[in-house]
Formats: structure tokens, sequence, C-alpha cells
């Protein structure tokens, strides 16, 4: 069985070090470069897309360059486990995403980009 060329994962990996000015002080960093497929990263990159408030704060982020801590039921239930993720706000530690391929994260970022950018203006 023959699997597809993520076409995406060009684009992505293009955009490294990439900065984009989203008008009034809001700004994208795009960071992505290949690794070796594991797995922790079975798709072999490892990325971290963010938005930026004017003052240089993180506001949305979705990125798999650290090990966040699993929700539990109980103060010390969760693992603290590597894994494709995002932050929807300032201060969020990170949600599970679900990678499926380069083209959809890159899709998914910049529609959660259009909506926050939405709410903040």
């Amino acid at each position: 069985m023959h699997k597809e060329r993520d076409t995406g994962m060009d684009t992505l990996l293009e955009l490294h070090g990439s900065i984009f000015d989203q008008m009034g002080g809001y700004w994208i960093k795009i960071e992505a470069w290949q690794v070796e497929a594991s797995q922790e990263i079975p798709h072999g990159i490892r990325y971290s897309l963010t938005l930026h408030e004017p003052y240089g704060k993180r506001i949305l982020g979705y990125d798999n360059a650290h090990a966040v801590k699993m929700p539990g039921k109980f103060k010390y239930a969760g693992r603290i486990m590597p894994y494709d993720h995002k932050h929807r706000h300032a201060s969020d530690k990170g949600v599970p995403y679900t990678f499926r391929d380069a083209q959809q994260l890159l899709t998914d970022f910049f529609d959660e980009v259009d909506r926050v950018l939405s709410e903040v203006r």
C-alpha cells in the first residue's frame, strides 16, 4: 500500500521562519522543520504556528514543540506527554490537536487566526 504524499508539507517547510503582519500590530510566526519520525512525532515534522498581539504575547498557537499535561480527573491523574496540540488563548496550557496532514494544519491554524482576529478587533 502506497501512502499519498502530503503536498502541504513542502509549503509548511517553506514557511519556516516567516513572520506575517496581520495589521493592527498583530502578527503570525511560523516555524517548521523535518525531524526523524518517531512515536511522539509520527508525521516527522516539528512545528510551532503562533499568533501574537501587538505587545508580543502569544494569543493562539498550534505546536508539538513541548510536552503538556494530559487532562485528568484528579490532581495527579494526568501524565505529561508530547503530542500535537493547540493553545486557544494566552494562558491556555494546550489541548489536543489531531494532526492529519500539513495542509490541514495550515488551514485549521489560519481559520482560527481569522476567528480570533475578528473577536479582538
